[in-house]
C-alpha cells in the first residue's frame, strides 16, 4: 500500500498489512492444497459459481477461469482506520461505482471484528463482487521491529476472530494473513517466520472449525531485492505450512509497456512457483493520467498461464494521490482516471479457458540466506498454547478496530518453541502434470468458486494497513 508519510516513532510497526494471529481458514474461494479432493460450496443471490479445488493452478467459477479485476478499496486512506463495511450507507454508495467500473473484487485492508457486515456483504453479494480482506489492522498486526512478542495469543484471537466472522459469507473470496510486512528496511526479514506462523495458523483454524475453506496468502511488497525470496519462503517446505496463494504489490508499469516495466521478467520469473498468484496493487502514478494498459497484458497469454489478474490501487482519492474518485461527505465525483480504468477492463475483457495454468500445484526450494534474507526455514514458531483453545472452541468475538492492541501484550501468551519443518517441497503435490506455468491464479466465478491447485488461498498506527 502506498503512504505519503508515516510516522517515524510507529516505522517499526509492520505498516501495510497487518499479520496474522492464529490458524484461519476458510472453505468458499480457494482452498487448501492439503485437501486432495474438490471441494464446492454454493454462494447466494448472484454470485451463482462454486470456488473448489482441483489440480489445475488457477482460481475456477464452473468451467470458467477467474481472474480477478478488481480495486483496493480504502475510503479515508490508511491513516483514518475505518471500516468500510461496517457503514451500508458508505459502502452502498461506491458499490454503485464498483457496478459501473466492471470490476469483479474489492480488497478491504482493516475491518471492525465487532461490527456486523451483513448489510454491506449482501450489497457486494448482490452486485457480483468478491472480497479479498487482510485480516489485520494498526493495533492487532505483527511488529517489524519485536516480531516475536507481537505474535502472541490477543493477536491471534483477533485474526481468527476476523476470519471466523468472514467466512460465513460466500463472496468471501480470500484472507491476507499479511500486507508488506517484510519490506527494504533493515532485518524486516526477522518478520517472516512470524507472517508465515500466522498463515498457518488462519489455514489449521479454518480446517478444524470446519469453515468454507477460503485460501490464505500474503501480499509482499514492491520491493524487488526480497520479492522472490518472500515468495519463494511462503511456499516451501512441508504443506501444512505452505500458502494457499501470493499476491505482490507493483508500480513498475507507468504507462509503459510490457518489457519496458519488466512484466516479462515477473512473468519468467514466477514460471513454474506452484501456487495461484496475482498483484494485490498496481497502478503506477509516475505518468499521469494513467492509462491502465497493464491490463491488457493481464488479461492476454503474456501473463494468463502465471498470473490470476490484480487489483488496480485504488478507489479513493487520498493523501497520496493514487484514487480516482472524490469523495465528499456522501458525495462522490469520479475523476478522469476513473473513466480510463472503466474504459480499460471493458476493452480487455477476462479470457476464455483456462489460459494456460500449470497443471499441478507444488512447493519450491527455500530461499538461501544471503545480505537481504537471513531466515533459517526449518524452523516455525509454535502457535502460543494459551491460543490453542481456539481450534476447538472458536475465536470468540473479537476485540474491534479499536481495542487496545496486541503488539506488547505478551501477558496474553507468547511462542515458547518452534516447530521443525520440512525446508523443500518441489516436487507437484496435485495430481495431473505440470504445463508451462506455475502461480497460475485460482480461478472463481460468481457464486460458486473453486481453486484449482492452490495450496489452500497496517500499517503503521495512523498510516498504512499491513
Amino acid at each position: 500500500m502506498k503512504s505519503v508519510s508515516l510516522l517515524s516513532v510507529l516505522a517499526a510497526v509492520a505498516s501495510a498489512t497487518p499479520t496474522l494471529k492464529e490458524p484461519p481458514a476458510s472453505e468458499d474461494l480457494f482452498l487448501p492444497l492439503l485437501l486432495q479432493e474438490m471441494v464446492s460450496v454454493s454462494i447466494s443471490c448472484n454470485l451463482q459459481d462454486h470456488v473448489n479445488i482441483n489440480p489445475i493452478l488457477a482460481f475456477w467459477a464452473g468451467d470458467e477461469r477467474f481472474y480477478l479485476r478488481g480495486i483496493d478499496y480504502q475510503p479515508g486512506g490508511a491513516s483514518a482506520n475505518e471500516d468500510p463495511l461496517a457503514d451500508p450507507k458508505v459502502c452502498k454508495r461506491d458499490i454503485k461505482y464498483f457496478k459501473e467500473l466492471g470490476v469483479n473484487v474489492i480488497r478491504v485492508y482493516a475491518v471492525d471484528n465487532k461490527a456486523d457486515h451483513d448489510e454491506c456483504m449482501k450489497a457486494l453479494d448482490d452486485a457480483g463482487i468478491y472480497l479479498v480482506l487482510d485480516v489485520n489492522n494498526p493495533k492487532y498486526s505483527i511488529n517489524r521491529a519485536t516480531p516475536g512478542p507481537s505474535y502472541n495469543a490477543a493477536y491471534i484471537q483477533s485474526v481468527l476472530a476476523t476470519v471466523e466472522m468472514f467466512a460465513q459469507y460466500e463472496n468471501t473470496l480470500a484472507f491476507f494473513s499479511g500486507n508488506e510486512v517484510m519490506n527494504d528496511e533493515k532485518d524486516t526479514d526477522k518478520s517472516a517466520p512470524y507472517v508465515k506462523a500466522i498463515t498457518r495458523d488462519m489455514r489449521n483454524y479454518i480446517k478444524a472449525r470446519k469453515l468454507r475453506k477460503i485460501p490464505v496468502g500474503y501480499s509482499a511488497a514492491d520491493v524487488a531485492s526480497n520479492r522472490m525470496q518472500t515468495a519463494h519462503y511462503m511456499n516451501c517446505g512441508s504443506e501444512e505450512v505452505r500458502s494457499d496463494f501470493f499476491a505482490f504489490n507493483d508500480y513498475s508499469w507507468c504507462n509503459s509497456d510490457f518489457k519496458t516495466s519488466g512484466w516479462d521478467v515477473k512473468v519468467k520469473n514466477f514460471t513454474d512457483y506452484g501456487i495461484p498468484i496475482f498483484l494485490s496493487e498496481y497502478g503506477c502514478i509516475e505518468s499521469r493520467p494513467r492509462k491502465f494498459q497493464e491490463i491488457k497484458p493481464m488479461m492476454d497469454s503474456d501473463m494468463s498461464s502465471v498470473y490470476s489478474g490484480g487489483l488496480m490501487y485504488e478507489y479513493s482519492l487520498e493523501d497520496n494521490d493514487y484514487g480516482i474518485v472524490k469523495i465528499k461527505g456522501n458525495t462522490v465525483t469520479p475523476e478522469d482516471e476513473f473513466d480510463l480504468f472503466k474504459s480499460a477492463l471493458s476493452k480487455y475483457p477476462a479470457p476464455t479457458g483456462s489460459g494456460g495454468a500449470a497443471k499441478a500445484s507444488h512447493g519450491v526450494e527455500c530461499p538461501k540466506s544471503e545480505s537481504v534474507w537471513q531466515v533459517d526455514p526449518s524452523y516455525l514458531p509454535e502457535m502460543p498454547a494459551q491460543a490453542e483453545k481456539y481450534m476447538k472452541d472458536g475465536a470468540g468475538k473479537g476485540p474491534g478496530i479499536n481495542g487496545k492492541g496486541s503488539h506488547f501484550d505478551t501477558d496474553s501468551g507468547t511462542a515458547t518453541a518452534s516447530m521443525t519443518v520440512g525446508t523443500s517441497t518441489s516436487t507437484g503435490d496435485s495430481s495431473s502434470s505440470n504445463s508451462d506455468d506455475d502461480s497460475g491464479a485460482a480461478a472463481l466465478g460468481f457464486g460458486a468458486l473453486y481453486v484449482t491447485g492452490a495450496a489452500t488461498f497496517f500499517t503503521l498506527f495512523g498510516t498504512l494497513l499491513l
